[in-house]
């Protein structure tokens, strides 16, 4: 299989950085320790060289972009638009050579369909990368990089403890029942609350906010004790019969006829829309 036919599974490269070792390398990102050709991918080179710095590279999707391009430009070209230089996760006396410098185009994971799937160094004029490709030349090291299309991977559903009851409304045939756990049963309750024993009783002496009794004192509301009965004039009319007359003279409306009598055009509402407020004066 080839580098293309598997590119489509590949997760894009999503930060590019310099970093002395593993210690100073963020734990989401690969250090390039070694060329292809097995030699050290120090920058730094020399006889007991204790520090150097090291490119490295990070798949982690958290933060939503990829490296869409990699470039390797020199300290006299202008950095394209739409690139930045890579970050340096460096020791104190550790620095990067400024000579030859890489950029990166960071674009939203969901803009693009192809994006860096890879990154590899080569020991200058000695190996060739197939299929990938040369960014340049720096520090005696050529950079390559691999371009495909990529796919992210897909958001797993967490699982859920489904319940019992929630297994009582499946669509699927009934199993077998299901033994029930036991559970005490509520006590019976021998006092009634104080809304309802102040609408039944007639006394005007026992007080609304009793001092012994602080429990229920928020479901207190005004209304309780208070009697419930109809105004008089409302009292007489239920007692008394309509008349088959009176009957006949209520006239059922239509709905065209609703609709002419509370017909509306909303002018004035129109007009105040359109009204230009003055400005307000500092």
């Amino acid at each position: 299989m080839s580098v293309f036919e598997s590119s489509g599974s590949s997760r894009p490269i999503t930060a590019v950085a310099w970093a002395s070792n593993n210690t100073t390398c963020p734990s989401q990102f690969i250090l390039i320790t070694q060329t292809e050709d097995g030699g050290s991918g120090n920058f730094i080179r020399g006889f007991a060289i204790k520090s150097g710095f090291y490119l490295c590279y990070s798949k982690d999707l958290s933060g939503g972009m990829v490296v869409a391009d990699v470039k390797v430009i020199t300290d006299k070209e202008t950095i394209p638009h739409g690139y930045c230089y890579i970050p340096e996760f460096l020791e104190p006396k550790t620095s990067v050579g400024k000579k030859k410098r890489i950029c990166v185009r960071m674009v939203p994971v969901g803009s693009v369909t192809t994006a860096v799937l890879d990154l590899k160094l080569t020991a200058k004029n000695k190996t060739m990368v197939q299929q990938y490709t040369c960014l340049g030349d720096m520090s005696g090291f050529v950079v390559w990089c691999l371009k495909g299309q990529f796919s992210t991977p897909a958001p797993q559903a967490k699982p859920r403890s489904v319940s019992l009851d929630m297994r009582s409304l499946s669509l699927e045939g009934a199993g077998p029942p299901l033994p029930l756990k036991p559970s005490n049963p509520p006590e019976a309750s021998t006092k009634f609350s104080r809304r309802r024993s102040k609408l039944d009783t007639n006394s005007s002496e026992e007080a609304v906010y009793d001092s012994g009794n602080h429990s229920n004192i928020h479901g207190i509301t005004a209304m309780d004790g208070v009697p419930f009965s109809l105004h008089p004039k409302f009292d007489s009319k239920s007692n008394t019969k309509v008349s088959v007359s009176t009957l006949n003279d209520i006239r059922i409306k239509s709905v065209q006829d609703i609709e002419n009598e509370y017909n509306y055009t909303f002018a004035v509402e129109e007009l105040a829309a359109k009204r230009i407020c003055p400005s307000l004066s500092g």
